[in-house]
């Protein structure tokens, strides 16, 4: 069906507004980075800086730790997204697939445990760190973080596997395939999406956290850079806003990368799928 002239050129301004409104503040951070003292006090600010320069990014880089707290949060948040993708597919697997009285109770509370503040677990998780000697600790981190994003994880790996047809699993039995070669060779490929998807959502999650971070985490070597962030606004509430911004480029340059890696072959798995279907 030929869609009307009207009808396409309407489409592609709303898609256009629609990325300039995605990628405004973005822009809106660059520009800000590059501006001078002098253009951050005007009255009238402007979008572009009138003389760029990158004294905020060698200030960021040298006086905050910078590069050491974005080394930090990389090694925490790759290690919470392969530990909750590695112990969420075989419990996704089980809830997805076989029934039991037990399944709407681990369903139910996975939707509840979403709405608990952080404050409510935060104290609870700290006292049962502190003995075993995983506070102010990168592992004790990762477990805070791996606990806290399975249940979502669950959530949606759990949908994905519900969408692998049976009769896929059934025929590898038929030819002779175990429970365990099954979910290899013929459930993970198909799940190669839904995979990508959640780890791309634990990676972000892990990235941006900060107050579990500011609780368990006291030495400075081992803080994350949404603390290290947070140093560039003074105790007396006066912000370094050319730093800050420089620094909050830097710290998206990872995150974006990851994405990139990760969507193309998002997008692959998903034509892959569609292609087969």
């Amino acid at each position: 069906m030929r869609t009307k002239p009207a009808i396409r050129s309407f489409q592609y301004v709303a898609v256009g507004l629609y990325l300039i409104f995605l990628g405004f503040p973005l822009l809106w951070l660059i520009s800000t980075s590059l501006k001078s003292p002098r253009e951050f006090a005007s009255i009238t600010p402007s979008l572009l800086p009138k003389s760029p320069q990158i004294s905020n990014y060698t200030e960021a880089l040298q006086e905050q730790g910078l590069i050491r707290s974005m080394a930090n949060s990389l090694q925490i948040s790759i290690a919470t997204t392969i530990l909750v993708i590695v112990v969420s597919l075989p419990v996704a697997y089980a809830l997805a697939r076989f029934r039991s009285r037990l399944r709407p109770i681990t369903n139910g509370w996975i939707l509840v445990s979403q709405v608990f503040p952080v404050i409510l677990i935060v104290i609870p998780l700290f006292m049962i760190l502190r003995p075993l000697h995983l506070t102010n600790t990168i592992p004790g981190v990762v477990i805070v973080y791996m606990v806290w994003s399975m249940p979502f994880a669950l959530w949606m790996l759990q949908g994905y596997v519900a969408a692998v047809p049976r009769e896929l699993e059934e025929a590898a039995a038929v030819d002779g395939a175990g429970r365990a070669r099954t979910i290899v060779s013929i459930v993970m490929p198909l799940l190669r999406p839904g995979l990508i998807a959640t780890a791309m959502f634990t990676f972000i999650s892990a990235w941006n956290e900060f107050f579990f971070a500011l609780v368990l985490l006291q030495d400075p070597q081992l803080k994350t850079l949404p603390l290290v962030l947070a140093r560039f606004v003074g105790a007396e509430g006066q912000v370094q806003i050319g730093p800050l911004a420089a620094a909050s480029v830097l710290a998206t340059v990872p995150s974006l990368v990851f994405f990139a890696f990760l969507q193309r072959r998002l997008t692959s798995g998903l034509l892959s799928g569609a292609v087969k279907g």
